[in-house]
């Protein structure tokens, strides 16, 4: 069993965790902590707040106490707002107390692209313009080639939880350039697990989403590979199985006995079964 954690502020697009632990292997257990949100605004001052150390410290506390093997800060304005630097300093900061490998869905984006192997993206945000212009700048500051950004403009996070899949393909269509080779969709306050297979067939490409890449990245920390057809391209490629291990090398020894010289024995595989 491979337990990853998440903290998450407050429950607007939570529902999606569990549906992608549904769809992921049975032995993938995702672990979500509702971190305090008393403000869902799409502001600067507000989004940062969340990612507070002693906000974030709290729920990590109780993420301890489910065994998990790494954590997400599952927030993206509470943590690209920050910087690169920035973002990395925070989820060290709750790595050092919790003692597994921590990181955050702005950086899970950053990792998410390289997968891919996009050479250039297009950004498709819930929020306003200058929100939606810092993950921009997050991203090319990582050196990924963001082509477009098309900010929607929501006020809140309860106002981008509450958008259905026609809303969802707009905002993406509305971003997207034909020479991007994917389409990040960030905010993890957006429910789009359950239409990310047509939104990859509405526009023929990659499309990398906020709560996606916070479990992709959270199992990338775990050292867990999964497969999941209707969870995305970033999940839709099978790791190659490792290489079958070479015969015993024999030799004689003493008396004409045989020996075994090597061993006949996997290391753990990638995918942590």
């Amino acid at each position: 069993m491979t337990t990853v954690g998440f903290l998450y502020p407050g429950r607007f697009a939570a529902d999606d965790y569990p549906r992608m632990e549904i769809l992921l292997d049975s032995t993938i257990r995702l672990v979500v902590n509702h971190t305090e949100c008393p403000d869902d605004a799409y502001r600067e001052d507000a989004l940062r707040a969340l990612g507070a150390p002693d906000r974030l410290a709290a729920g990590a506390e109780e993420l301890q106490r489910s065994g998990v093997e790494s954590v997400v800060w599952a927030c993206d304005g509470g943590s690209f707002l920050y910087g690169p630097q920035g973002a990395r300093t925070q989820a060290a900061a709750v790595a050092r107390a919790l003692g597994v490998p921590v990181s955050s869905t702005s950086i899970g984006f950053v990792h998410a692209v390289r997968k891919l192997g996009a050479a250039r993206v297009a950004v498709a945000a819930t929020y306003p313009e200058g929100i939606a212009a810092r993950f921009t700048a997050f991203l090319e500051d990582e050196g990924i080639e963001v082509l477009a950004t098309h900010a929607a403009g929501a006020a809140t996070a309860a106002e981008a939880a509450a958008w259905g899949p026609d809303r969802v393909k707009e905002l993406a269509t509305a971003a997207d350039r034909p020479d991007a080779d994917a389409v990040l969709l960030p905010d993890t306050a957006l429910h789009t697990v359950s239409h990310l297979t047509e939104l990859e067939e509405l526009l023929g490409k990659p499309v990398l989403t906020a709560n996606q890449v916070a479990v992709q990245e959270a199992l990338r920390l775990a050292d867990r590979h999964a497969w999941a057809a209707r969870l995305g391209t970033i999940f839709a490629a099978r790791e190659a199985p490792p290489a079958p291990a070479p015969p015993p090398a024999r030799g004689i020894w003493g008396s004409g006995r045989k020996y075994a010289h090597g061993q006949n024995a996997y290391g753990r595989g990638s995918s942590g079964q």
